[in-house]
């Protein structure tokens, strides 16, 4: 398949009932929840819950990300709402199953530039920002990678101990 054939292939598309269980099973994979802000593994009911108030929550968006065809990762925006069209991001992929086909950088960089597109043609963002652990290293530097800047950086509780999390953003036109 060409660049320009896999890029065609790649995509956001809105999250359904069929990809929860999907979603669940990516979200609670151990090298996610690793790097994640909430550690625990997810039960089916606190997903249950957690999906019926983002499905209808005006101000959010929940995003299945293909690559080559295929569902890959979960993309999140929160502040579609917001005046200021500050939009805060967050994102996790199928670890396990692109780490098998060898498509895990691939598919990674795939989501960031699609994620990114998204908020800022799709959603009119003016800024895209997220916070990630400061020992997550790889997603730091691919953040920088497409532009994104630190703001801050900053103690957080995660699971009941403190973590550095930094906060990178990246504004329109940047």
């Amino acid at each position: 398949m060409s660049d320009t054939a896999t890029r065609a292939a790649d995509g956001l598309r809105p999250a359904e009932n069929a990809d929860l269980e999907t979603i669940l099973r990516w979200r609670n994979h151990p090298r996610v929840r690793e790097v994640s802000l909430t550690r625990h593994e997810i039960s089916p009911a606190e997903h249950a819950a957690w999906w019926a108030v983002v499905r209808t929550d005006p101000d959010r968006r929940l995003l299945v990300h293909e690559h080559r065809g295929e569902p890959c990762g979960v993309v999140t925006f929160s502040g579609v709402d917001s005046p200021e069209k500050a939009l805060t991001w967050g994102f996790y992929l199928d670890v396990e199953g692109l780490d098998a086909r060898g498509q895990l950088m691939p598919a990674w960089l795939s989501l960031e530039r699609a994620a990114i597109a998204y908020a800022f043609d799709t959603l009119g963002a003016r800024t895209l920002g997220g916070e990630t652990l400061a020992t997550n290293r790889p997603v730091l530097a691919l953040h920088r990678r497409f532009g994104f800047e630190i703001v801050r950086r900053y103690e957080r509780d995660v699971d009941g101990t403190p973590h550095q999390v930094v906060w990178t953003e990246l504004g329109r036109g940047t």
